[in-house]
This record gives C-alpha cells, structure tokens and sequence, in this order.
C-alpha cells in the first residue's frame, strides 16, 4: 500500500510590503548564505560598500576558485530604471578599481518584468549581467526563499568560436607586417613541441592571431601573437597559483592571467623554446589533459 502523501501549498510574501521581512533583511540572508542566489559556493567580501559620489553596493560576492566578483543590487517589488543604472555604474566602478578580478553585475528583485527584461538584455551584450527573481513563502511559522535566475549572463566567445568570420592571412603576412622570421621561429619550435605530444598539428595563420588545427580541425588550445622581438604564446589552463609558481621559478616571463579566456599568457624570446623544451611541453600536456605526465 503506497505511502499517503500530503501536499503543502506555502503562503507567498510580498517583501515589498511586509513589516519586518525587509530589503535589509534579505540583504543579511544572502550576506549569511551566498549560495542562496545558485551562482555557486561564492564568499562575502563586502556589504554596503561605499562609494564617493556614487552611494553603496549592496553586496560584493566572489567566488574563491576563480577570483571572479559579482557586484549584487537588490530591490524588493519590480525592477526600475534607477536600479539598472546603478546596478552597471557599481559594476563599472569595480572593474575599474580592481582591474585584475573579473567583474559580473548581478540585479536581484522580486519581479523582473518582461519590460525591463528587454532593457536588461540590451545591457547584457556589452556588460556581463545577472537577472535573478527572488521570492518569499511561508509553511506554518518557516520562511524560505527561491531564487530564479531569468537572465544568465553572456559568455564571451573563445577565440575559436568565431574561426568562420576571421581573415585568413598567410606565413608571409606574420614574418613582415606582425612579427619577423625569427619571432616566427618559435612559433615552429613550439608547434614540434605540439606535435611530439599530440600529432598532427599545424598552424592556421589569421589576421589578429596564429591558432592551431588538427587534421584540418581548428583547436586552439594554444594561440600565438609574434611580435617583432617576441612571441606571446596563450596556452589555455585553468588558474592555479602552483602553475604561476612553476612558471616564475623557471624563469619565464609571464602576463596576467586572461580570466576571460582561461589562458595563462607566456613571452618567449628567441632561445627561450630551446632552454625551456621540457617546461613547456609539461604545459603543452597538461592544457591538452595527458595526465600521464608529471606536472
């Protein structure tokens, strides 16, 4: 005999009219437990930051793997104008302030109506932007909390993801206008490098940059920008202060992380490839996932 089950229908509250379940009291809920918004295992940082001509955000979020920080507005009832804008202008803020986090705007409301949900969406193409409804119930004397994300925030595109739309150019094009034979040079070094781990590469040769493809299949997993005096190589792995530490102990002279693109960003001189061959093919198999080989 099945089990008899009872439904429980909760009560739906109005924060915007409650007497004591206030903006401020949500605020210190989400302070208490990030999570609450389902952006992931994110930490506080700060509540009610100041800032000089422009008010105070209401919470500053980050998520510890990644060092990415979410600039998070709240307001109870419908969205408004006033609370797009100052969303973006904290965010601006921020990103200018702290130039070596990546920065994510986040409006959380009550209600996100489809008209300002257009508006938003506008925004979201040129500024990383959240949209997520919360909504209060109550069962008997317990309260809770739903939070919906409507608008998930727009990845930028991997410098693949656009192969189709980018101007092919030639070996003869990077040696004269971009870099020179011998910057050029250690892009082919690194390539035997590639090669001697995963066969069958060969370079694509685009306007802005050199990426890789196998057996005709565009995977850069590894891109390259030759310079007149060097070449940077953009190798995509994951942040890990092991692998910085790595890096700088073998003497190599490394860029800030590209967050957006999950590249760790290498200038290599001319001698570097051949002075550093087992350091960077160490690299080479760990972007490509080899885990037979000690890192």
């Amino acid at each position: 005999m099945l089990e008899k089950i009872d439904i429980v229908k909760p009560t739906k509250i109005f924060l915007k009219d409650h007497p004591s379940l206030n903006e401020l009291w949500l605020q210190n809920e989400i302070a208490k437990d990030p999570t609450i918004l389902g952006l992931g295992e994110l930490i506080l940082k700060d509540k009610e930051r100041i800032h000089p001509k422009a008010g105070r955000l209401d919470l500053l979020l980050q998520d510890p793997d990644t060092n990415k920080r979410y600039e998070v507005e709240v307001q109870l009832g419908k969205t408004d104008e006033s609370h797009i804008i100052r969303t973006i202008e904290y965010w601006d803020i921020e990103r200018k302030r702290y130039p070596q986090y990546e920065h994510c705007a986040v409006i959380v409301a009550e209600e996100i109506t489809s008209r300002f949900l257009n508006v938003i969406s506008l925004f979201n193409g040129f500024t990383p932007l959240i949209a997520i409804q919360i909504n209060a119930y109550r069962i008997n004397n317990n309260h809770f909390l739903v939070a919906t994300k409507i608008l998930d925030e727009m990845r930028l595109g991997l410098v693949d993801d656009d192969e189709e739309v980018t101007e092919v150019t030639d070996r003869n094009y990077w040696e004269k206008e971009k870099g020179t034979p011998k910057t050029i040079a250690i892009v082919d070094q690194v390539l035997d490098l590639v090669k001697l781990i995963a066969p069958g590469y060969e370079l694509k040769y685009n306007k802005f940059y050199v990426g890789l493809a196998q057996n005709t299949i565009t995977d850069n997993f590894i891109v390259f920008r030759a310079k007149k005096k060097f070449t940077r190589i953009e190798i995509r792995l994951e942040k890990s202060e092991d692998i910085e530490s790595m890096i700088e102990n073998e003497g190599l002279d490394i860029m800030e992380y590209d967050g957006k693109s999950g590249r760790y960003r290498l200038v290599l001189y001319p001698g570097d490839v051949e002075k550093h061959k087992d350091f960077i093919s160490k690299l080479i198999a760990k972007s490509k996932g080899i885990s037979d080989m000690n890192f």
